[in-house]
């Protein structure tokens, strides 16, 4: 018969027993979160830096999975190795593989943390510390994941309404397409985020990015990359703030003056023009080529050439130094948006990738 001293030990030897199988399994998942965020630093960034924390953070966490706690693990009588759910089987793009294992380590970090208050007091402080810095480190990745993404994007289509928008916004996404604007100045906001989202949701499946017109608001119940703002519309740095510091805030810019303060208010990129008269910008002046030159000579940041460009003229565009421009009527009203693509990035001296769609 077991004496009361007996029980209590048993008690204490199985809760111990269980705190280290709980210890042991958000260990190993924080680490495990943290070697599949590691790999994309280190072949999809070719970022030595980011690579190297992600190493730290995962040696560190390697010190404190000692051998008792490795013992403790009983896989075969776990109950959650059998549990999963229908978005596990999918991830839509590399940001959203990104976004989930973060979500992963800091969900783990604070298992640790709290558990390790029992078991291991120095654990739990060091858990703590490791969570702060992969919140850190989250930003870090996504915004160099975006922007990296936003140096490679020579062709930006800007939305303009029209009946098939989400097929022809898919037809130049299959000839290419990798950055894409929602711009809707008339419909109602519901409208306006139902599309915003069906069109981010379209971008993503084709590991593009894409940016909201002027509403931060839409932007972000979207999901969006970012957003492109007006010479009228809030600051960047309140841009940013709601935003999150790993978004793409854009500005729109017609003169060196107004260059000279995205260029002080650190925008991700710029738009250049309108260079041709058009109808999007009724009510702005046509600013020719010469602004084109003085943006390639003065702009730090991406710029897009932006205004009446098509296939025809866009030669003229090149030739006064763009090698990004932005688009609308000459994809959004053409017949072929995928040739169209094509064709415009070919003259851009850009190979049209071929991208498969995540379904």
């Amino acid at each position: 018969m077991l004496s009361i001293l007996d029980l209590k030990n048993s008690v204490v030897n199985s809760q111990n027993s269980t705190l280290d199988r709980i210890l042991d399994a958000n260990l190993d998942r924080a680490r495990e979160g943290l070697r599949v965020i590691e790999e994309w630093c280190r072949f999809g960034l070719d970022n030595q830096s980011l690579t190297s924390a992600c190493k730290q953070l995962r040696q560190e966490l390697g010190g404190w999975h000692s051998p008792q706690l490795r013992m403790a693990r009983n896989t075969p009588e776990d109950p959650g190795t059998a549990l999963t759910h229908p978005q596990e089987q999918r991830r839509a793009d590399i940001s959203t593989v990104l976004q989930v294992n973060f979500s992963r380590v800091q969900e783990a970090l604070r298992v640790l943390e709290e558990y390790g208050k029992i078991e291991n007091i120095a654990m739990a402080a060091a858990a703590k510390q490791l969570r702060y810095q992969i919140y850190t480190l989250e930003s870090q990745v996504l915004a160099q994941d975006c922007h990296q993404k936003l140096a490679k994007a020579a062709l930006y289509l800007v939305t303009s309404p029209c009946p098939n928008l989400l097929a022809v916004v898919e037809a130049a996404l299959e000839g290419g397409l990798s950055l894409v604007q929602y711009r809707e100045k008339q419909a109602h906001d519901h409208d306006r985020l139902t599309l915003a989202r069906q069109i981010g949701q379209l971008c993503h499946r084709y590991n593009a990015l894409f940016i909201v017109n002027d509403r931060l608001d839409i932007a972000i119940a979207a999901a969006a990359d970012g957003v492109h703002l007006g010479q009228q519309d809030l600051p960047i740095a309140v841009a940013r703030q709601l935003l999150g510091p790993h978004k793409i805030v854009g500005r729109s810019t017609t003169n060196p003056q107004e260059l000279k303060r995205a260029i002080d208010e650190q925008a991700d990129y710029i738009g250049v023009g309108p260079i041709y008269k058009t109808p999007t910008k009724a009510d702005k002046t046509a600013v020719g080529h010469d602004y084109i030159r003085y943006a390639a000579d003065h702009a730090p940041m991406p710029w897009y050439a932006i205004g009446g460009i098509d296939e025809h003229n866009l030669a003229n565009v090149i030739a006064s130094g763009a090698s990004r421009i932005a688009v609308v009527r000459a994809i959004i009203d053409s017949p072929t948006p995928t040739q169209v693509t094509q064709t415009l990035l070919q003259q851009l001296a850009i190979k049209p990738p071929t991208l498969e769609k995540i379904s």
